[in-house]
This record gives C-alpha cells, sequence and structure tokens, in this order.
C-alpha cells in the first residue's frame, strides 16, 4: 500500500504541541504511514526534544478551525490526550484527514509491526516464549493420563485454537471430531492447568450446542467423565447468569445438564463482557477526565462506571475457580459462549493465585501467551479502539485490559509475591492497542499464520525479556512463595488503577517516582550485601 497518498501535507513549521506533563512547546511536525513526529529545538544549549506517537494509538481526533490557523485535539487509546495547534487552515485539515485515515487503517500487513526492523532485533530469533508441545513435555505429571493431539492441525477442526492441545489420553482424535462440532465454533475442552499438589485440572471451551431440543454428545459426556473418573465430582464455571445460558439454549446454544453429566456440578457466574465492559470502560475515563475538581461528583461517575465491580466480579470468580481446585481438590471447566473472553480472564488469574511459577516475570509472560494469544482472543477485533473513539461500537470491549486491572489488585495486595513490576502491567495495556511487535495482531493463531506474522514481525514477549528491558519490569521487592494469594475482594480492598487511568497527572508521576526510587535503594543495597 502506498501511504503517500493518504498524506496531503507531510510536516508542518511553527506547531504548537501541548501534552500531558510538559510546557508547550513549538516546533515541526512531521507525518509518515505509521507515526506522528513532533521535533522542538529547545533554546539553551540547542538541544532538541520528540516526540514520538504511533498512529495506530489514536483512538478520536477534534478538529477546530478559528481564522486562519487550527487546533487538532488527539486522544490516544493509552488515555493521553494532546493538542496540536497548527498554522494554516488548509494544512490543519490535511493533518486531520491524514491522522483519521492511518490511524484506522484495518490491513494487518499495513500496521507497523510488519515495518519495525530494530538492529538490535533479528526476524530468525525465537518467535514466542512457549508451545503446547512444550508445555506438555514439561509436565511429566500429565502423561500418565493426557496426551497431546494435532486433531487441529492445520486449524480445520477448531480456528481459534492452536495446532496442538492437550487432552485425556483415552479420547482418541475421532471422538474430538465429534465434541467439535458439538462446542460452539469447535472450542472442544482442552486442559490449560494442571494442580501439581493434588493433580486436579482446569479445562476450557466454549458452550455446548444443545439447543431447544436439548441436543446430547456421547463423546462429550464420556470426555468430561473421564476427567473425573478418580474424583466423586468436578465444577462447571459458567461465566453466563442462569438466566442467559436459558436464553442461549433457545437460540442453539446451552449447557451441560444434570442428567447428562451427572458427575459434574455447574455454577452461574455472571460476567460481563462485550458493550457492557466497553461502555464501562468509556464512563470511567470519562470520569478520570473531570476537571471540575468535586469530590462527590467524581465519586459519583466512579461508581456509575461499574468499573471496579467488574474487577470485583473477575477476582471473586478467579477465586472460586481457584478455590475447587486447591482446597476442595476437584477439576474445573470453564466457558460462557464463544470461550474466547471471560473464559480466559478467570483462568488466567486463577492460575496466578495458585501457581507460582505463574508469578515470575517470564512464567506471567508465558501465561499471557498461552491462555491469550494462543487460546484464541481476538486481540484486533476487541481492541480496535479504546474509550474515546467516536466510531459506533463492534465487537470491541477491553477484556485484556481488565484483566492487567485485576493483576495489578494481586500485585496491589501483595506487593512481594508477584516478580514482575506495574510497569510491565502498563506497558502490555499500552502494547494491547498499539505495537510496534506482532504479539497482539490478528485474532487468533490461524490468522497469525497466514499472514506470516511469527515470520515477518517481532515478538514483544522475547524483547521483554532481553537482559537490558527486563530490569525496569521486575519487581524489586519479589520474594517466591510457594503459597496461594487470595485476593481480598471486598469494596474496601479495590483501589483505582491510578497507574494507567490517572497516568498522565502529576500525582501519579510522583508514584512513578518513587517506586523508581525504591528499585535504586533494593539495587544499592544488593551491591552492598554483596561486599
Amino acid at each position: 500500500m502506498e501511504f503517500s497518498e493518504h498524506i496531503k501535507t507531510a510536516n508542518v513549521e511553527d506547531v504548537v504541541l501541548r501534552q500531558p506533563l510538559h510546557p508547550s512547546s513549538r516546533g515541526t511536525l512531521c507525518i509518515t504511514g505509521h507515526h506522528l513526529l513532533f521535533s522542538v529545538r529547545e533554546e539553551e544549549g540547542g538541544s532538541s526534544r520528540q516526540v514520538l506517537l504511533l498512529l495506530r494509538n489514536i483512538d478520536a481526533t477534534e478538529k477546530r478551525i478559528a481564522g486562519s490557523s487550527g487546533t487538532i485535539t488527539i486522544k490516544c487509546k493509552d488515555v493521553q490526550v494532546l493538542q496540536l495547534d497548527i498554522p494554516g487552515m488548509e494544512q490543519c485539515l490535511n493533518i486531520a484527514r491524514s491522522i483519521e485515515t492511518l490511524s484506522g487503517l484495518d490491513c494487518v500487513s499495513d500496521m507497523y509491526p510488519f515495518f519495525y526492523r530494530p538492529p538490535d532485533l533479528s526476524l530468525q530469533d525465537q518467535w514466542g516464549l512457549s508451545s503446547p508441545e512444550r508445555h506438555y513435555s514439561q509436565m511429566k505429571e500429565l502423561h500418565d493420563r493426557w496426551r497431546l493431539s494435532t486433531v487441529n492441525r492445520g486449524y480445520s477442526v477448531c480456528p481459534t485454537y492452536p495446532p496442538a492441545v492437550i487432552v485425556p489420553k483415552e479420547i482418541t482424535d475421532d471422538m474430538l471430531l465429534k465434541v467439535a462440532k458439538f462446542r460452539q465454533g469447535g472450542r472442544f475442552p482442552v486442559l490449560c492447568y494442571y494442580h501439581r499438589k493434588n493433580g486436579m485440572v482446569i479445562m476450557r471451551s466454549s458452550q455446548p450446542l444443545t439447543g431447544a431440543n436439548r441436543k446430547r454428545c456421547r463423546e462429550d459426556e464420556l470426555l468430561l467423565q473421564v476427567v473425573i473418573d478418580d474424583s466423586d465430582k468436578g465444577y462447571i464455571i459458567d461465566t453466563r447468569s442462569r438466566q442467559q445460558a436459558q436464553q442461549a439454549r433457545m437460540m442453539g446454544g446451552g449447557f451441560e445438564s444434570k442428567s447428562c453429566y451427572s458427575g459434574w456440578k455447574r455454577l452461574h457466574k455472571q460476567m460481563e463482557r462485550g458493550k457492557a465492559l466497553q461502555e464501562s470502560l468509556i464512563k470511567l475515563v470519562e470520569a478520570c477526565g473531570d476537571g471540575s475538581h468535586n469530590m462527590d461528583r467524581w465519586l459519583s461517575k466512579l461508581e456509575n462506571s461499574k468499573w471496579l465491580s467488574h474487577v470485583q466480579t473477575a477476582l471473586s470468580t478467579a477465586g472460586l475457580l481457584a478455590e475447587c481446585v486447591e482446597r476442595d481438590g476437584h477439576s474445573v471447566l470453564v466457558h460462557g459462549s464463544e470461550g474466547t473472553d471471560s473464559t480466559l480472564l478467570i483462568s488466567t488469574l486463577a492460575q496466578l493465585i495458585m501457581d507460582p511459577s505463574c508469578r515470575t516475570l517470564e512464567g506471567f509472560l508465558t501465561l499471557l501467551e498461552r491462555e491469550w494469544v494462543q487460546a484464541g482472543h481476538p486481540f484486533q477485533q476487541r481492541c480496535a479502539h479504546s474509550a474515546f473513539s467516536h466510531a459506533r461500537l463492534q465487537q470491541e470491549s477491553p477484556l485484556f485490559l481488565l484483566l492487567l486491572d485485576s493483576v495489578w489488585q494481586l500485585w496491589h495486595q501483595f506487593p512481594l509475591a508477584l516478580g514482575f513490576s506495574e510497569a510491565l502491567l502498563l506497558r502490555l495495556a499500552t502494547e494491547a492497542y498499539a505495537s510496534d511487535y506482532g504479539t497482539f495482531l490478528c485474532n487468533s493463531d490461524q490468522e497469525r499464520c497466514s499472514l506470516e506474522v511469527k515470520e515477518k514481525t517481532h515478538c514483544l514477549f522475547q524483547a521483554l525479556l532481553r537482559p537490558k528491558e527486563r530490569e525496569p519490569y521486575s519487581n524489586p521487592l519479589y520474594e517466591h512463595t510457594e503459597l496461594a494469594i487470595w485476593p481480598s475482594v471486598h469494596p474496601q480492598s479495590l483501589q483505582l488503577w491510578r497507574g494507567f487511568f490517572l497516568r498522565w497527572t502529576l500525582q501519579t508521576r510522583h508514584l512513578e517516582e518513587a517506586q523508581e526510587e525504591i528499585r535504586n535503594m533494593v539495587n544499592e543495597w544488593g551491591k552492598l550485601v554483596l561486599t
């Protein structure tokens, strides 16, 4: 694609940039196929400052023309708001038009990760941290009762699953083909976590297609029965309300009935997703941008957004899942409708609660890769827009941001138990919406394969683990513990994630400086101990 056809005015002199936490500055604005570049030469010393903004990070623009000049307000997906004062009405309109067009391009192969070539990275480097094959080989305890199936080779059975998945050894590939036809989108039950302490597992899937006629699938029933053969029962956590599950059955979906799945007990924990969750984010960001300084109004807006109640539900549902496995000693199947959103959210949080290996920097990134990237979360659809967009809502929903917020609550409640820092969560929140890397491109492993994402882009997770990158993303206070970390979900225990939602304010900048000072003190102490 020729980006130049969308750029009528490539650069403008004498532009004024108003940016949070910086004084307004005058300089040159340039626009390329993927970036806005603002350069300002400082008066003293002749040094220059540059601001580089990925166009993909722009969620909405607003332009205002006054006489012969104009102002463009840029609202970013990372909730930053910038203002450009541009001399010349025509230049202002041209720049605004270019930003609107280039920031909204949908063709994945035209996006910046396919052009990003840093000198210290090679496309020949390993892409990703793990694979289903490696995950299975590392868990020798599984091999007696579970196997690695390649039934989805070529993505012929389920387009949103990876080519290899872990399933019960007694279930053949022919059986899996029948189970896949009985589950929405072909997402048959697969293992995502094995609890070494007691041998229990977490599986995830999509809803069964029982429909109004209460169809059955013997192979599906057998698969779930095999999982709990050595136990008295298992739990199914359905992330829909009982009423929503009943309605889904009338539309061709459904749930596992007690008569057909007698060894399984169904628990319904309704979790919002889709439009309701996106609107909650919009209301929260609007509240955080309220400049009235009226505390009652601010608290009312915060409560009305319902964002913290979504965080509470996510943590309490994950806690329930972890309790079933860790404390009660039972295996669990998790699903909602498609199994690509809230299912992944609570399975990830439950693993963080129970498994210390998921709490290290590398362990956490591997968990995200396995449970979100490989497991088929539709990042491109869910993260197409953030909180400012004027576009009509389609399939946007901030599930991944809700996960990161929930993880931050864990990090805040257990400051020594997680091996990564808040800076990592902030970086991931930004990268999911606009990135130099290919990790969060597309909606499934199949799409990434067909577009050769792994061959033509760099992997974010690998980059974050490089020695020169990893220090700011590591928690200097981390102390390994084998114990589960049970989050408190009382309203007074949950806090607004100021680091993200108020990240462009002076107060949050002071918190970042304090955290950096703690890091330096711990590093200095470590050097003294060594000497």
